[in-house]
Parts: C-alpha cells; structure tokens; sequence
C-alpha cells in the first residue's frame, strides 16, 4: 500500500514537472534587461533623475512673473462705543450705537523680477546641468551592474566545464581504483596503495561537489542581483565558449582608453561638474549686481461702518498701482565675496575630480587589459601542458596497468593534468572576461 502512494506521488510530480516544463535558462542579455528594469538601485537613481527634472521646471517658471488673490475678511467689536449714526422719524430721534463692524478687502498682486544679474537664467541652466548629472549617474550605476552580471555569469560558466573536468578525473580514479582492486586479488597492489586510490576517488567527488556549491553561491549572488524574490529554480544558459574566443585578438590600451574618455558616464559627469562650478561663480558674482523688479497691484475693500451698499463701496475704494524697485547692493559684510571664493574652490575642486576619475579609469582599464594578455598567455601555456599530461597520464596509466609504474606515479601524473585543466579552463574565461569588459568600456554592448 506504502509503495503504491509513493508512486502516485511520484507520477503527479513528474506530470507537474512535465506541464510546467523545466527552468527557465537565462541569457547574459536576459539578466542584463531584467537587471536594468527591476534593480532597487537603479530605480532609485532613476527617481533621482526625475526629482532634478522638477528642479529644471522650477528654475523656468521663475523667469516668470508671480501672480496672486488675496481677500480679507473681519469682524471687530468696540464695546464703549457711546455715539453712532442718528435719524429722524416723525419727529423722533433714533440713536443706533454698531458696536460690532465687518470690514473685507480684496486684493490682486504681480511681481516680476525683471534682472538679477542673470542669476535666475544661470540656475535654469545649473537645475539642466544637474539633470544631465543625474541621468548619467543613472547610466554609471547600470554599467556597474552590468559588470557585476558579466563578472558572475562568467564564474558560473567556469565552475560548470570545471565540474565536467572533476567529473572525468572522478570516472578516471574509479577505473584506477577498480583496477587496483584486481591487483590487489592478483597480489601486484597493497591495500595501502589501494587506499590512496580510494582516497583519490573521494577527493575528485569532493571537488565536483564543492564546484557545484560554488555554482550555487554564484547563482544566488545573481538571483539577488536581479532582484527575483521567488522560489523557482534559477539558472542559465550555458553558451559554447570555445577556445577560439579566448585566443582572439586583445584590443590595445591606447584605444580602449581613448574611446572610454568619450563615452564613459563618469566622465561626462566630472566634465558637466566642471561646467556647473563656473555658472555657481556666475550666480555668486550676480550678488554683486543691482536688481531691478517691477510689480503691481489692484484692489478694494468695504466695510459696515460705511452707510453706502456694497457694490458702491467696492467701486470707491477701487485703487491700482504699479511700481519699479531699484536693489544695490553696499555692504553685505563680504557674503558676496566669500561666495564667490568658494565657488571658485569648488571649480578647482571639480578639475581635481576629473583628474582623478580620468587616471582611475585608465588604471581599471590597464588592470584588464593586463588581466586579458596575461590570461590569454597562461591559456595558451596551460593548453599545450594540458595536451602534454594528458599524454604523459595515459601513457602512465597503460604501465601502471602492466605493472610497470607505481602508484605514486600514476596519481602524481593525474595531479598534474587535473592542475594543468584547472589552469587552463580558468585562464580562457578569464581571457573572455577581461576582453568582453574592455570592449564593453570601449562602448560595445557585453556578450559572451
């Protein structure tokens, strides 16, 4: 009965699995986009980017002149009021005292700073500035995540030939192990040597079980990279990196290097800081300026302590004025100077800035392209060592088995080719990687 429900458990999970169809496999591309529409850090830059657009607006509508209604409305009362407004009714004389009284007004004011010293027009221009920084803020923080997803998507290409490779060592110790168990029949083997066989056999299962550990790490580090909260199975698409891809041709420094001071956003942002410090001197010098602001105003009022209507009252107390203001600045007790001082502290500052992101990009490309000769080199050495024990090991193997070798030998000769594979998968994707990251700073998109 027992083992009747677990088949039926096992045939719905398998119709499960059959209808919702395995994994989805996911491309460099495919984390890439996915990464740029749903990270946490980006959206945030992009909200960043859209609170300086606002700013843009903003600094435009003050070129604008400001307009506004205001009314007033109150009720007062003078409790020792004796005299107040007398009529004559047949002959009687009626005092009426109006302790409590209503007045309202209603007004409308404009304003216009006509000129400051071109300090509002030079703030437009810093808030445009300021948005320009933004976006490209947004674009640094997206090339970052981009090499992140490269740099990961390659440590699991990597780990997963190196499990192929540890799983070939693994199927090559149980062959030498079972043939060390004849020997040992035959008496041509001690069980001491048959232990090391053994014991070879458990270290290559423990290294493709630590490979595919790391695969998980990297995996997750990728999953979170991404943003995926769910609890689906995620993997990737493995492509067919061959060697020829690491064996192709390294793009010189010179033009990495010139192309990247071009197109690189941190650049751009450094240079547009430099532009925003000089108009920051612009609008401190604008202080020194006199200023000149135009403004008017129409309004009225009523009241009723006032024995005509409404309506009347409105139309008297209608007035309008307009006016002109002359501002000079005399003394500010230096605040203009000190202004202007520092923000020509700050210019110097941004031109120390650009400086240093200039050499911090040429150091980040020259560490890959180094990485990229040095790697593609080791590649080339580690492939003709591979081929080298790979012929040595199985020549080793055929005297092993006539008795000819020992067991020492036999897995010093193993060590070497499972060392010199190591190498080699390592040094070709890292050749890929440092050649794909250099043409991804020269403005290539990133495909491996």
């Amino acid at each position: 009965m027992k083992k009747g429900i677990l088949f039926v458990m096992a045939v719905v999970m398998a119709a499960d699995y059959s209808m919702a169809g395995p994994p989805k496999k996911w491309t460099l591309q495919e984390c890439i986009d996915y990464a740029i529409a749903n990270n946490i850090s980006l959206q945030q830059s992009e909200l960043s980017k859209r609170s300086a657009e606002e700013d843009v607006k903003q600094a435009k509508s003050e070129l604008m002149p400001t307009l506004n209604f205001s009314t007033n409305h109150a009720v007062g009362y003078r409790p020792w009021v004796n005299s107040g407004v007398s009529t004559v009714t047949n002959g009687t004389v009626a005092t009426s005292v109006n302790k409590t009284y209503y007045n309202g007004s209603y007004g409308i004011n404009a304003n216009w700073t006509v000129w400051n010293g071109n300090k509002n027009r030079n703030n437009l221009k810093l808030n445009k500035l300021a948005a320009q920084q933004s976006e490209l803020s947004l674009a640094e923080t997206a090339n970052s995540i981009q090499e992140q997803i490269a740099q990961l998507y390659v440590q699991i290409l990597y780990l997963n030939e190196a499990v192929e490779a540890n799983r070939m060592s693994y199927e090559a110790s149980l062959k030498n192990e079972s043939k060390g168990r004849e020997m040992v029949k035959l008496g041509k083997m001690s069980k001491a040597d048959l232990a090391q066989l053994t014991s070879q056999t458990a270290q290559d299962n423990y290294n493709i079980v630590e490979a595919k550990s790391n695969i998980a790490k990297y995996k997750l580090q990728l999953k979170q990279l991404l943003e995926l909260t769910d609890s689906e199975e995620f993997d990737i698409y493995i492509p067919a990196a061959s060697d020829a891809d690491a064996l192709e041709e390294i793009p010189s420094l010179t033009s990495v290097y010139e192309a990247a001071l071009s197109t690189r956003p941190e650049i751009k942002n450094s240079q547009l800081a430099i532009q925003s410090s000089e108009l920051n001197i612009a609008v401190a010098k604008a202080d020194r300026l006199p200023s000149i602001s135009l403004s008017g105003s129409v309004g009225t009022s009523s009241t009723s302590m006032n024995s005509n209507k409404w309506g009347k009252q409105i139309q008297t107390n209608f007035d309008a004025s307009v006016g002109a203001t002359l501002s000079v600045p005399i003394l500010d007790n230096r605040s203009a100077k000190t202004a202007v001082n520092k923000a020509k502290l700050q210019r110097e500052q941004s031109l120390l800035d650009l400086k240093d992101k200039q050499k911090q990009l040429y150091s980040t490309i020259e560490g890959f392209w180094v990485d990229a000769y040095t790697n593609q080199q080791k590649f080339k050495a580690a492939k003709a060592s591979v081929e080298s024990e790979q012929a040595s090991y199985e020549l080793l193997s055929e005297q092993f088995n006539l008795g000819l070798k020992n067991i020492v030998e036999l897995m010093t000769g193993k060590a070497n080719l499972m060392n010199a594979t190591q190498d080699m998968l390592e040094s070709k994707y890292m050749t890929i990687l440092d050649r794909q990251l250099l043409k991804f700073y020269k403005g290539e998109p990133l495909s491996i």
